[in-house]
């Protein structure tokens, strides 16, 4: 959303409610969140009440963007500067906010985002690259795969498309293995290093190619720089928060992956449709 828009629906706060309300119908219709119905019934307090379900309820309840007791100019506010990766303390500087109340809500873009990614279906295909990375601990030692206390992840990349990182207990031919079969379509050609956890590839219905780090870093269409071209770029992005503890990297790094699979969009409206879906229920 360029800067005149933006501006625009954050200089009334009814027009802010009114582009959030929007978003939180189907079809332009507002429905009850517990069980989808649309004949409802407007209490005098602007609340509805279903009709079947008898469940009262606001445009935002149910909702990632019901955290926390913003205006809807501040929302808009917080999702601007999310979209321009504005750290959270000078966020809540600009907005006169408290930084555990910024915190709180970045959190929910970021268990939004999470939760959108987990739900997407879409295999990749085409040439794939595979590459695991090593992220965070403090301790001197060996780098990459020797590291110590370092939080390994696992890469998948679409050339000319989207990537898709997963946070990983290991980097055994059982895990690897398993994450590419449910997320790359079979007869894919997929290209990796020479390390031995990707030696069954071939097995399992893909074109295997190798390129041997050793040896030169790419032979003809062999390579895996793209993806290593992530890690750097996720890397640097990273150095900003000044350490992410583990519990919290997995919202982290779907943040990069959101923004990189999205780097020449704008993504103010989109960060505004995962804030007004639904959460969703955990059996």
């Amino acid at each position: 959303m360029d800067l005149n828009a933006y501006y625009k629906l954050i200089s009334d706060e009814g027009r802010a409610q009114r582009y959030l309300s929007k978003k939180c119908r189907k079809n332009g219709h507002r429905f009850c969140p517990r069980c989808k119905q649309r004949k409802l019934y407007k209490l005098a307090d602007e609340r509805h009440r279903c009709s079947r379900c008898k469940y009262t309820f606001h445009d935002y309840s149910g909702r990632w963007i019901n955290y926390g007791r913003l205006s809807a100019v501040q929302w808009l506010s917080v999702i601007k500067l999310f979209e321009l990766e504005v750290s959270v303390r000078k966020m809540s500087l600009q907005l006169g906010l408290s930084y555990r109340a910024v915190y709180g809500v970045v959190s929910a873009i970021r268990m939004a985002i999470l939760s959108h990614a987990e739900d997407a279906q879409s295999l990749l295909g085409g040439e794939i690259d595979l590459d695991e990375a090593y992220f965070g601990g403090r301790r001197k030692g060996n780098r990459g795969r020797g590291a110590a206390g370092k939080v390994p992840v696992f890469g998948i990349l679409e050339r000319d498309g989207l990537v898709h990182v997963s946070v990983v207990p290991d980097v055994s031919a059982a895990t690897l293995l398993k994450l590419t079969v449910k997320k790359v379509r079979r007869g894919s050609v997929v290209y990796t290093d020479k390390f031995g956890s990707y030696n069954s590839l071939m097995f399992c219905g893909y074109r295997h190619l190798k390129v041997d780090h050793q040896k030169y870093f790419s032979s003809g269409k062999v390579y895996i720089n793209g993806l290593e071209g992530f890690w750097s770029w996720a890397k640097e992005r990273l150095i900003k928060h000044h350490g992410v503890s583990k519990n919290y990297f997995p919202l982290y790094l779907k943040e990069l992956e959101f923004r990189y699979n999205n780097r020449n969009d704008d993504i103010f409206d989109q960060v505004a449709n995962y804030l007004c879906d639904l959460v969703p229920k955990r059996d």
